[in-house]
């Protein structure tokens, strides 16, 4: 399928990129799917009450069993007093983690996400960068040309490190390359970036 390719400069060009990346059947179901499992496999516990074995001092009864006229009670680490355990407190320990993603439901997910960009106008392919770039100014308005302020660029390892420092302090805005990103990248943000090798490169796995 031919596409829009963009000089630096804003000019317009086109490149062939296969159906399978750009023109697939968009599988809302498993990229629906996929953004879970991705999602709750980065998800930790990390909440953390102490336990009534956990609370440090005396494990002496309080005061005598029968005869006091008071309820039964043993130490006073009980969840009842103040400073005692916590009854039914989070352990930090539960797995949120599911099945691990196959390969075969990362690429499908990932030409859904991408082809559903250019449907929307929202993927752009970029001539690779050739010329270092190292002022952020000179890369926020590049960005601010392509109406591209939220958005992920996926690099070829020249143009990442020519553009790497300029980038760095933009937000919402990510650079990474065709080894490194995920379909929760895709869905995060609005605009999708490739550079011409980056999306060749991309090409050749479908």
């Amino acid at each position: 399928m031919k596409i829009t390719k963009l000089t630096i400069d804003g000019k317009k060009e086109t490149i062939d990129v296969s159906d399978k990346l750009v023109a697939t059947k968009i599988n809302n179901k498993l990229v629906s799917n996929v953004l879970y499992k991705t999602n709750a496999n980065y998800k930790g516990r990390k909440a953390k009450t102490k336990q009534k074995n956990e609370i440090a001092g005396s494990t002496a009864k309080i005061y005598a069993q029968k005869g006091t006229g008071n309820a039964r009670h043993a130490s006073k680490k009980a969840p009842i007093f103040v400073g005692g355990g916590n009854a039914h407190g989070p352990k930090g320990e539960n797995n949120y983690k599911k099945r691990k993603l196959n390969k075969s439901e990362k690429k499908l997910s990932i030409a859904s996400l991408i082809t559903k960009k250019q449907n929307f106008n929202d993927l752009i392919i970029l001539d690779d960068f050739q010329n270092k770039i190292q002022k952020t100014k000179e890369m926020n308005n590049l960005l601010i040309k392509f109406e591209a302020k939220n958005s992920i660029i996926i690099a070829d390892k020249k143009s990442r490190e020519n553009i790497l420092k300029s980038i760095k302090n933009i937000p919402n805005v990510k650079i990474t390359d065709v080894n490194h990103f995920s379909a929760y990248d895709l869905a995060k943000f609005k605009k999708v970036i490739f550079t011409e090798t980056s999306i060749k490169e991309l090409e050749k796995r479908y």
